[in-house]
This record gives C-alpha cells, structure tokens and sequence, in this order.
C-alpha cells in the first residue's frame, strides 16, 4: 500500500483538473482582454474628438472624454497618460479614418472624369466634428508651449496626407508646372469652406464654388483624370 486514499487521490485530481480549466480559462481570455484594450482606445479617441468639437478645449479634460466613452479615468490614463497625448492622437486617428475612408469612395483613384465628386469629397474632409475638433486642438496651441510643438507636428502629418490623397485621387502629375499650387490651393479652399460652415451652412454657395474648382481643374489637369 503506498499510504495514499483513493479519496486523496480523486482529491488531487480534481484540483489537477480544475488548475488546467483555468489555465485553459486564461489563455482564452487573454487575445479578448487585447481585443477589449482596443476597444476602449477607440472608443477614448473618438470621444475626446467629439468632445472637442462639442465643447473645445477648456470644456474637455480627460474625466469628461471617459465619462463619454464609457471608461473610467484611470483607464483612460493608462491608454493615454496626458491630456495632450489624448486630443492629440485622437484627432489623427480620425484624420487617418477620413482618409481611408475617402479612399474607398474611389477605389480605383478616379471617377471616369468626374472631378467635381473628387472635389466634393475633398471639402467634407475638413467640414464635420473633425475639423472642428482639430481647430479648437489649434487655437489651445496658439497659446500652451506645452501643447504646441506636438500640434504643429500633427497639423504637417495630416496636411502632407491630405495632399497625398487629393494627388492621388485627382490622378495630378505634380512635374508639371502649376499642378502642386493648384492642388494645394484646391485644399486651402477647402480649409476656407470649412471654417465658414463653422458659422452657416450655405449649400448652395458651396456648390458653385465646387463646379468652379472642378473647372479650374480641368483646365490645369486636363479635361477628364484618365488623359
């Protein structure tokens, strides 16, 4: 006899089995518990912009995006540890949704000649809770050192991307002369329409400034995208 009940012996064999269930368990939850993190940095980036659009600077403190986002503040710290790594990455986040977003309504990098969709498009990128969330980010920065360099930064990332993407869309050769200025230009405006939405929503103006602009263009790219 070895001393040991065959009680003792089912005993341990339960807790064996129970110690594999929950390493089993374990290992299960952990790529969810990741998926979970995920979540909750989304959710975090896309209150504090609308926060920012809603509110501005002074009226979103990073208590005020968790609550939105449905986390509290202590895991909205250990995602983004200061106020200006928050609305800072929130709104490249959601530039870089616009952008991928844009994309995809032109697969194939043009619209059979129809520049006017392509300027349309173009335009919505800075109207929105986007560009305003960014505008109040720039008007905190114009008066926080702490805030600004990391604005600047961000501004060039977004605007060199958003150029990337008119080019890209318009099918621009930008070797030729006067292409460059013109798309730039073309993004200006849009810039300009969306600070004027800030205050009325003129459709109709808008609407002749996009037929004029995708006149304009045809004049400096060529009647239609695929020449």
């Amino acid at each position: 006899m070895d001393g040991v009940s065959t009680t003792d012996r089912s005993d341990r064999g339960d807790l064996g089995d129970r110690a594999g269930r929950v390493e089993r368990v374990d290992r299960a939850e952990r790529v969810p518990k990741q998926d979970r993190s995920r979540v909750t940095r989304q959710r975090l980036l896309e209150a504090a912009v609308a926060c920012l659009a809603e509110h501005g600077w002074t009226g979103s403190t990073v208590l005020v995006v968790a609550e939105r986002a449905g986390v509290s503040r202590g895991a909205a710290q250990h995602h983004f540890p200061t106020r200006e790594d928050l609305f800072t990455a929130a709104v490249e986040y959601v530039a870089e949704e616009r952008s991928t977003a844009l994309r995809a309504l032109f697969p194939d990098g043009t619209t059979a000649g129809d520049r006017r969709a392509v300027v349309t498009a173009l335009i919505d990128l800075y109207t929105g809770p986007l560009f305003r969330a960014a505008l109040h980010l720039w008007v905190a920065a114009s008066n926080e050192e702490q805030l600004r360099p990391r604005v600047t930064e961000l501004e060039s990332r977004i605007g060199r991307e958003s150029h990337r993407v008119a080019v890209e869309l318009l099918a621009a050769d930008e070797t030729r002369p006067g292409v460059r200025e013109t798309v730039q230009g073309l993004l200006d405006m849009a810039r300009g329409l969306g600070l004027a939405t800030l205050l009325t929503d003129d459709a109709a103006r808008r609407e002749r400034v996009v037929r004029q602009w995708a006149a304009l263009l045809d004049g400096v790219l060529g009647r239609r995208l695929t020449d």
